[in-house]
């Protein structure tokens, strides 16, 4: 079976070697991105199915990557994760198409649960019953 891709875009190193252990362990085929650029190439190259994206990240912020990452694929899902308050970004994020977001330090178990939800949730998030 194929793995299923998760990008981790964040600027702190030592939530993504955190985040990449607890993916990895998930079964999860973990790519990082410290920066807008290089998570952009990743999503062009390995099309993840999730990316979990930073608020705050220098040179292009999360609200921008987010932007590119829906032109890029419009089908990848992205769950933000900030260290602020800020819930104008939220809103604004969430208007962009971010499913969720988690407040800086999260639950790492929460954070997982959720991920794995989205990976098991099927891709249409209609709901709507075919047949009878």
């Amino acid at each position: 079976m194929k793995k299923r891709k998760l990008l981790i875009v964040d600027d702190q190193n030592g939530i993504r070697v955190l985040l990449v252990e607890v993916f990895n362990s998930e079964g999860y085929q973990t790519f990082q991105a410290s920066n807008g650029k290089l998570a952009l190439e990743i999503v062009r190259k390995e099309a993840p199915e999730l990316v979990l994206l930073d608020m705050k990240i220098p040179g292009m912020d999360g609200l921008d990557i987010l932007k590119h990452i829906k032109q890029i694929n419009p089908a990848i899902k992205v769950i933000m994760m900030t260290a602020y308050g800020e819930l104008d970004m939220i809103k604004e994020a969430t208007d962009l198409g971010a499913l969720m977001h988690f407040t800086k330090p999260f639950d790492i178990d929460e954070l997982r649960i959720a991920v794995n939800a989205q990976f098991t949730a099927p891709s249409s998030s209609h709901g709507y019953a075919v047949g009878s």
